[in-house]
């Protein structure tokens, strides 16, 4: 028979990936957690954690146990709450994957609540443009572009968003001028790299032209939105971004106008996992708010 007590040392090994940074966390010793760890692994007669230059990685034993953990870990605080006739104050990271521009723009400037509300949840952002995996427990949370079409998720759609072609005066200024669709193979674009795009949603470049002449390419839409920012061509942004800098003007706005969709996605395993619901809420108020701004130009 286990030690339930090791759980918890399981439960933040598993969200930090590191000893140490598990360690600080449960106000500990590495060397305790690593113990701990061990005794479970011999208890359970299952290798829970692999070791990588990255960290720790679940197994598949240790993917199987996680969702067990975590409700036990969430039971354990409404018992506490429901018997003590106390609120449980909800802590604990929940670990967030959304897209770039999304993060940087949107999230990061709205945080100031959410840590009012709840101080001790900690928010792990990732900020990127590639799949992310809720089965492998690389995020709790994510924030696609698309339904997912396959999993144990539970998604719904947060919003649309809009994007549209930019230009800064000083670029306009040196280069032949734009009537129409028709004059934008003069000019020079900024765009993704395309063997590195993963998401079909992000090939909005070819909905704008055929074969553009790209001077630029980045995975990062933040370096493409500065890259833009000075003047080196034409860039497909999102208007979110857009409306916060005067100096990006729209090109042809009535006639190039692509929209998109956030979708929030969480595995059904930790829907109701108080910390992530907190999170789920937050965002779903979010974007709610920030409707009128996705789809301004």
């Amino acid at each position: 028979m286990y030690d339930w007590n090791d759980l918890p040392f399981f439960l933040e090994l598993s969200r930090r990936g590191r000893l140490i940074s598990a360690a600080r966390k449960l106000h500990v010793d590495h060397t305790t957690v690593s113990r701990r760890i061990a005794a479970l692994e011999k208890n359970l007669n299952a290798r829970l954690f692999d070791k990588s230059p990255r960290g720790y990685q679940l197994t598949d034993a240790g993917l199987r146990l996680l969702p067990f953990a975590e409700q036990m870990e969430a039971q354990s605080n409404q018992l506490y709450q429901e018997i003590s006739g106390k609120d449980a104050r909800l802590s604990g990271t929940v670990r967030l994957s959304a897209p770039e521009g999304l993060s940087a723009h949107i999230i990061a400037h709205h945080l100031g609540a959410f840590r009012e509300q709840h101080p001790d949840i900690e928010l792990e952002l990732m900020a990127q443009s590639r799949r992310t995996s809720l089965s492998k427990r690389e995020a709790d949370i994510a924030i696609t572009l698309a339904r997912p079409d396959a999993g144990r998720v539970i998604a719904w759609k947060l919003c649309d968003y809009r994007l549209k072609l930019y230009a800064t005066q000083d670029y306009l200024d040196h280069h032949p001028p734009i009537t129409g669709t028709e004059d934008l193979s003069a000019h020079d674009f900024i765009s993704y790299i395309d063997d590195l795009i993963q998401l079909p949603e992000l090939r909005f470049l070819d909905l704008v032209i055929k074969d553009p002449h790209v001077v630029f390419r980045s995975t990062s839409v933040l370096a493409q939105y500065n890259a833009a920012l000075d003047g080196i061509g034409l860039s497909v942004i999102h208007c979110f971004m857009a409306n916060q800098e005067p100096r990006l003007i729209p090109i042809l706005p009535e006639e190039i106008s692509i929209n998109r969709e956030y979708w929030l996605v969480v595995h059904e395993d930790l829907r109701q996992v108080a910390r992530v619901d907190a999170v789920c809420r937050f965002l779903t108020r979010l974007l709610k708010d920030q409707r009128q701004n996705m789809m301004e130009s």
